[in-house]
């Protein structure tokens, strides 16, 4: 049927009562955000009271199911097909397939283990499964999700602790509970957990093999047992969406052959005077295939950080490839299942496949960057503070009429303060070459093509040539490459078929416009991902890092156009990270206290860390092979990158920068705004604002699924689709 010749016809939602129990639940919802403040205590832990969090998700995803089922009884668009299978999997039919389904049986078969959702029917030896007790098998399933985020950000932030800490971190933090919180209010997830879908359940089965392969990289050699369940968990996500593969085995065996080359640890060696830009390029790729890699921390990395991150990864991948075989057999044993399974079914849809056809479908990787932005846009916050101060600073001229006095020419971003003992000193940001000696030494002359070409890198040329030739790519590939499936256009239920109505195909001219948000939101999901950037256009101060200062003390730096000009020899003198040894239980347990203290001093500690340049560089690949082959657009297939990018995300307190921001002065002149200022330096004030964002989204979308149903009718005024109540969702 064609949506396009179906007018929406409004309808009385049918009862009262439900309605009213949806606005009281969603009253209740309020309190969620306001948790957070009233539950924390002075020390900056959170209480015993923390423990009913896992209350208020359980109210929240239970009472959207209740009320679901409660309006919406019978089975709705795709449960149509899902609960009809499901039911013939109660009854024990496992043979019997329905054809239209395309993803395999993995929530069917996990729903038979779910207590209550198999019954007893009316006659003797049948079972049936009703949709309410169906459905419930997919708030169990955000339940379980959001504690295994929990686990996950812990692990993540437990890696980047450890690696510079003798004290094994156990305490989870204020961040990565709310963290785990607010991955379940994501509204295209929590929407599905009162409907009968694959997303929640297929989200949370590669969270456990995530949670896995997070606890594998905090051993330098892994365990035949280990390997084992990874084989095991990589093949059980296959059973819910095909997809899966790739956050498996690209992502998860990406950074696994990463962390078996961090493995390594080459002997430290300093670097000799080279004045011959051949000499340099051979030292580094000698020491690239040592596994001496270049992988700074995000918020240190510029584009050609990240070219040759890729390429010292690969000399060392071909240099050492027993090592990273031995690490990531399993991936490989997961993709040659994969691969068989294929074969045997002769694609990689099952039924179906007429309308699933694999396209090359790159402007996927396009619409994904708005859909991090609209979603996490409280997590943005950082890009609005040099606004705020711009707007801040006119309104003191404006009152006043007494300028602001000049910021220092350090203040625009290109240099950043280095807090070193004695007096401060800027350092150009791309500033990679240590000071001359002071000695009367003479410096060795060094060729004019090894200056030419370390001119070029320093002086950042290439960041204005990356952001030119991605608006070029991004210009070319919605020329060339948008698609438009049947379905987006057929379907009015879906929001994406308004968004596409409203921007895509309103006039061509807007398809082009739209490279413009494209790019901003890119930089600003990105940026976020970095956590304190530099690319952030606002100086900022050593809070980005809880470990290590610009440029210093930072593990994996093998920049190849770093010249030793006789003075310093190294780039760093961080060691690589080292295996955390055993200790006695009595030692721990001081360990232990002195970390708990720290971490009351400084809640976020152990959650400012970003992800090295290489996780993100693979999350990006995992994120491009499971997209760009979907030629159908939904939110619904950008839920597992959202949720993978989300736990990467590292804490962003409200600290003070170089220059004190105008904002964070007027506070300081309130004490209600103080006092508040105060708490958002230990807390992160973008969780309470997500938590807000995302209930108020939950609200709009689940108001309007439940209590603005309308009625296909054709042209003729006739009623389509046999009369059935239409509904909009994601």
């Amino acid at each position: 049927m064609d949506a396009a010749t179906a007018i929406p016809d409004e309808v009385p939602t049918p009862g009262d009562a439900p309605a009213s129990l949806f606005w009281v639940a969603s009253a209740g919802l309020l309190v969620l955000p306001s948790y957070f403040w009233f539950f924390k205590r002075p020390e900056n832990s959170f209480s015993r009271w923390a423990g009913l969090l896992p209350l208020f998700l359980a109210a929240a995803c239970f009472s959207w199911l209740y009320i679901v089922s409660a309006v919406v009884p019978e089975p709705y668009l795709d449960e149509i097909f899902h609960i009809p299978q499901a039911q013939k999997y109660c009854e024990g039919r496992f043979l019997e397939w329905d054809d239209k389904i395309t993803t395999p049986p993995g929530l069917y078969l996990l729903s038979l283990l779910v207590p209550g959702v198999v019954k007893p029917g009316a006659a003797a030896a049948s079972y049936v499964c009703d949709a309410q007790s169906l459905r419930a098998s997919s708030a169990i399933a955000l339940m379980v999700l959001a504690y295994l985020a929990l686990l996950c950000r812990h692990e993540i932030e437990a890696r980047f602790y450890e690696a510079h800490s003798s004290t094994k971190l156990r305490l989870f933090s204020q961040y990565s509970l709310h963290t785990a919180v607010n991955i379940a209010l994501f509204p295209v997830l929590f929407f599905f957990s009162g409907l009968y879908y694959t997303d929640v359940a297929s989200t949370a089965m590669v969270l456990g093999a995530y949670l896995h392969h997070l606890r594998r990289l905090s051993h330098d050699r892994s365990s035949f047992g280990s390997d084992f369940v990874t084989i095991l968990l990589g093949i059980s996500t296959l059973f819910f969406r095909q997809t899966n593969v790739f956050w498996v085995v690209v992502y998860m065996g990406g950074v696994e052959a990463v962390h078996a080359i961090k493995t390594l640890r080459p002997e430290r060696v300093d670097q000799p005077v080279m004045s011959v830009l051949t000499d340099q390029l051979k030292y580094y790729a000698w020491r690239y295939s040592l596994g001496d890699i270049h992988d700074p921390p995000l918020h240190m990395t510029w584009p050609d950080d990240m070219v040759f991150c890729v390429l010292s990864l690969g000399i060392a991948a071909l240099c050492n490839p027993i090592q990273i075989i031995r690490q990531i057999w399993p991936y490989i044993a997961v993709v040659a299942s994969f691969g068989s399974f294929v074969v045997w079914n002769g694609g990689v849809v099952l039924g179906d496949k007429s309308n699933h056809v694999a396209t090359i479908h790159l402007p996927q990787m396009l619409y994904i960057w708005p859909f991090f932005g609209f979603f996490s846009l409280p997590l943005l916050l950082p890009y609005a503070l040099p606004f705020l101060n711009i707007a801040t600073r006119v309104l003191i001229v404006v009152t006043s009429g007494k300028p602001t006095a000049p910021q220092p020419s350090g203040s625009s971003g290109s240099s950043i303060r280095s807090k070193e003992k004695g007096p401060e000193r800027e350092v150009s940001s791309s500033d990679r070459i240590p000071a001359a000696p002071t000695d009367d030494t003479t410096p060795p002359t060094i060729s004019k093509l090894l200056e030419i070409v370390h001119g070029i890198f320093d002086s950042k040329i290439l960041w204005p040539i990356y952001l030119l030739a991605t608006i070029i790519l991004s210009v070319l590939i919605v020329k060339y490459n948008t698609i438009i499936h049947p379905f987006t256009l057929a379907d009015n239920r879906h929001y994406m078929f308004y968004v596409f109505r409203y921007t895509i195909r309103r006039a061509s001219w807007i398809r082009y416009f739209l490279v413009v948000p494209y790019t901003l939101s890119r930089w600003m999901t990105w940026g976020a991902m970095a956590g304190c950037s530099q690319w952030l256009f606002f100086s900022h101060d050593d809070a980005c890092s809880a470990y290590y200062r610009y440029s210093q003390n930072a593990p994996f730096l093998s920049y190849p156009f770093w010249i030793n000009r006789g003075g310093q020899a190294r780039q760093t003198d961080a060691e690589f990270p080292a295996t955390i040894p055993e200790v006695s239980p009595e030692a721990e347990v001081v360990q232990l206290k002195t970390l708990q203290k720290s971490l009351d001093e400084d809640p976020m500690l152990a959650s400012v860390e970003p992800a090295p340049t290489s996780t993100g560089l693979i999350f990006l690949l995992a994120t491009t092979l499971s997209l760009i082959t979907a030629p159908l657009v939904e939110p619904r297939y950008f839920i597992i990158p959202w949720v993978m990018w989300r736990l990467l995300v590292p804490g962003w307190r409200l600290h003070d920068h170089e220059v004190p921001s105008e904002v964070l002065k007027l506070a300081a002149s309130s004490p209600v705004l103080e006092r508040a200022t105060r708490f958002f330096k230990s807390y992160d004030l973008r969780l309470i604002l997500e938590t807000a964002w995302f209930i108020a989204i939950n609200v709009g979308t689940g108001y309007i699924f439940l209590c603005k149903p309308y009625l296909w009718r054709a042209e003729d005024g006739s009623l389509l689709d046999e009369g059935r109540l239409q509904r909009f969702m994601w």
